[in-house]
């Protein structure tokens, strides 16, 4: 599971939503079938006209200079999408990743740490499922001429793009996910509101596995992949260690259990959501801790290299 939050240079954050909101329309005009439509956690049926009012009339007090908007990536694993289509079809996990989306948000307003900003109801924001992702002058394949800008890239894409205001939902209270600053002055910073954006993104995996019941393995966790990346000798021994002590439990469970006559326990869909489209707001319990990042920013894939952050006031 990939999350990230795009540097304010890419999405031009300073001024109006409509560039973005309108890029993000691109499937909807490219492709001639059902359009799909902007949801948050109350709605699945939003038009982008009410996106761009919402976002560009929810910024008050915002100098000329300030960001007004941030935008999240979801993005989940093609083996994390298999299993979801395999549990509950290819419209039902559709439906699902707009339910993670509502969780991760709430993760992305209990980051603040800031009183009254508790869960996405908090926070005016909006999401965009796309299934396509192609390819930039960026890529690797474009560089050596074997794709062409604007080729669909293979494979099962589906992700989710999300439109955030700076302000909270009252329009009173700043929320920059770029504030990353430990300063020395406790209650300034914890005024401004400090974001975590490693422990944010660590927290899509678990919010995943819990959600839906995902058998995640080690060394397919951000931290497994960031240990073995930057961790320091010790600790790659250690996450090496771990895996064989994993694998072996593994492998010792298998050769217990071969050849024993057993019916798996079916699996318990959550299809109380798909029963009523609205009722997809649930309350969750979320334990965030920190993690080393070494994620690539703006939906690129894992092992690209970082590119620059950008702080904003």
């Amino acid at each position: 599971m990939f999350i990230n939050i795009t540097d304010n240079k890419q999405t031009d954050n300073k001024a109006s939503s409509n560039g973005l909101v309108n890029y993000l329309e691109k499937e909807n005009r490219i492709h001639n079938k059902e359009p799909e439509y902007w949801f948050n956690g109350s709605q699945t049926n939003i038009e982008p006209y009410e996106v761009r009012r919402k976002i560009d009339g929810n910024i008050a007090k915002l100098g000329r200079d300030d960001a007004k908007f941030f935008l999240i990536n979801i993005s989940p694993s093609q083996k994390e999408i298999a299993f979801l289509k395999q549990c509950y079809g290819e419209n039902g996990a559709k439906y699902q990743m707009k339910v993670f989306a509502a969780r991760v948000m709430d993760a992305y307003a209990q980051n603040f740490k800031r009183p009254g900003i508790e869960s996405h109801l908090d926070l005016i924001w909006f999401g965009k499922l796309e299934n396509y992702r192609y390819y930039s002058h960026n890529d690797l394949e474009v560089k050596r001429g074997i794709k062409k800008r604007g080729d669909r890239k293979p494979g099962d894409q589906m992700h989710v793009q999300i439109i955030v205001s700076r302000k909270d939902a009252t329009n009173k209270i700043k929320l920059s996910p770029q504030n990353t600053s430990r300063g020395k002055n406790a209650e300034h910073s914890k005024k401004m509101g400090q974001f975590d954006r490693v422990a944010f993104k660590q927290s899509g995996e678990s919010l995943f596995d819990d959600l839906f019941g995902f058998d995640r393995h080690l060394n397919e966790t951000m931290a497994y992949s960031n240990t073995l990346k930057n961790g320091t000798l010790k600790e790659r021994i250690e996450m090496k260690v771990q895996e064989e002590q994993l694998e072996s439990v593994a492998t010792e469970t298998k050769e217990v259990t071969a050849g024993m006559e057993t019916l798996p326990e079916p699996y318990q869909s959550h299809t109380d959501f798909l029963q009523n489209e609205d009722s997809y707001v649930f309350s969750l319990d979320i334990d965030i801790k920190d993690d080393i990042d070494d994620e690539a920013i703006n939906g690129r894939n894992r092992h690209r290299k970082k590119q620059a952050r950008t702080n904003t006031r």
